[in-house]
């Protein structure tokens, strides 16, 4: 039965350089360079991870994408939820894999957006503390730096702005919508926010403007989802982001209390992947009819919090594929067609797909088996 949901792995577009990470965190950074700089914290951490034959890709190649779309596809990963960076009209980042997948129609994957809509801080991830990878320029230290001390601290400030900047958003878009490839439900382009307590009434008057010009341009509208939290602001659809975004009281609760207590502590919040796998199938069953589920491969996020990390132990791919596998039945039993994995390629948070040279293609094996049953 769980064949016929199709799974959405979570895309990190942010390997490979662009002007503005060169500015703001040295020059060369991508996400490797917190990566390759990760320390274990305590006996058995594994960290760094490495991925397998040291393949630090880099996705500004359209080989690298096509070897991604490739791997993924044979097995069993239906497309790919591509963070989208778009902070106004005048500002967008990393966006040159989205556009080589849109320029080679011979990549042969699905894909949607999920617009990160956010500004970004010095302190990436919410941290007072500074980022792991580069601590001075985070500090204020380097004297060449003085981003560390203007606006705030802000580097890309989300600006919504007002119908004529959503027009010039949506006209972007529309070359992507277009595309035979871009994931689609009931013939309707489909859009994630990621914040939509961010400033919800300019969303919702975008997402009318949005659903105007999708009609005009020959689709039956738009299917714009937000994220699935406690007390969510809706949109037509929901999706659930884990492994820490509970949606029940209690849940919610416990997960926010215990990564508060230990970051103010200066200590990584530790969890147990069976715990935490339970508490999801738990919501999954309880979940709304309007909300796509979510599963995670693995995680730890120590690459970008240091000490303060969230990190799940106890995982691998064989309790990946028992726990993926109750999700899709789950999901298939509540007729919905698609459930979300955090991630294709998070290899900042620990939670990939792809290989690495410890559980090699473990992972993806038990997708493969997983969607041919």
């Amino acid at each position: 039965m769980e064949n016929k949901v199709k799974i959405i792995a979570n895309y990190l577009p942010q390997y490979h350089r662009i002007p503005e990470n060169d500015k703001w965190w040295g020059e060369g950074f991508t996400d490797w360079v917190a990566v390759k700089k990760s320390k274990p914290l305590f006996d058995g951490h594994r960290q760094p991870r490495v991925p397998l034959d040291n393949n630090y890709y880099d996705l500004s190649e359209v080989e690298n994408i096509r070897w991604q779309a490739k791997l993924a596809k044979e097995n069993g990963v239906y497309g790919f939820g591509i963070y989208h960076y778009w902070f106004s009209s005048e500002l967008q980042l990393l966006q040159t894999p989205s556009e080589i997948l849109l320029n080679n129609k011979d990549i042969d994957i699905h894909f949607m957006f999920i617009w990160d809509n956010s500004t970004w801080k010095r302190t990436w991830s919410k941290l007072s503390t500074g980022n792991v990878w580069a601590p001075s320029f985070d500090k204020g230290e380097n004297e060449t730096d003085e981003l560390a001390q203007e606006n705030n601290g802000i580097l890309a400030e989300l600006k919504y702005g007002d119908e004529k900047d959503w027009t010039i958003h949506f006209n972007y878009l529309l070359k992507f919508f277009k595309d035979d490839r871009y994931i689609k439900i009931e013939g309707k382009p489909v859009f994630s926010f990621y914040q939509t307590r961010n400033n919800f009434p300019a969303i919702e008057e975008m997402v009318k403007c949005w659903d105007r010009l999708a009609k005009e341009n020959g689709f039956p509208g738009i299917m714009c989802m937000s994220k699935d939290i406690l007390y969510p602001v809706k949109l037509e659809k929901q999706m659930k982001y884990c492994p820490f975004q509970m949606t029940t009281p209690l849940l919610f609760l416990k997960y926010k209390i215990k990564s508060k207590i230990y970051q103010d502590k200066g200590k990584p919040a530790i969890w147990n992947y069976d715990e935490v796998w339970k508490d999801i199938l738990f919501e999954a069953t309880v979940s709304r009819k309007d909300s796509y589920l979510c599963g995670f491969v693995d995680y730890d996020d120590s690459p970008r919090r240091g000490n303060k990390a969230r990190i799940i132990t106890g995982g691998n791919p064989v309790k990946f594929e028992k726990y993926m596998r109750k999700l899709m039945k789950i999901s298939a039993k509540q007729n919905k067609e698609y459930v979300f994995l955090m991630a294709w390629n998070e290899w900042g948070e620990g939670s990939y797909l792809e290989p690495d040279n410890e559980t090699k293609y473990g992972y993806l094996n038990a997708i493969k088996r997983i969607t041919e049953k």
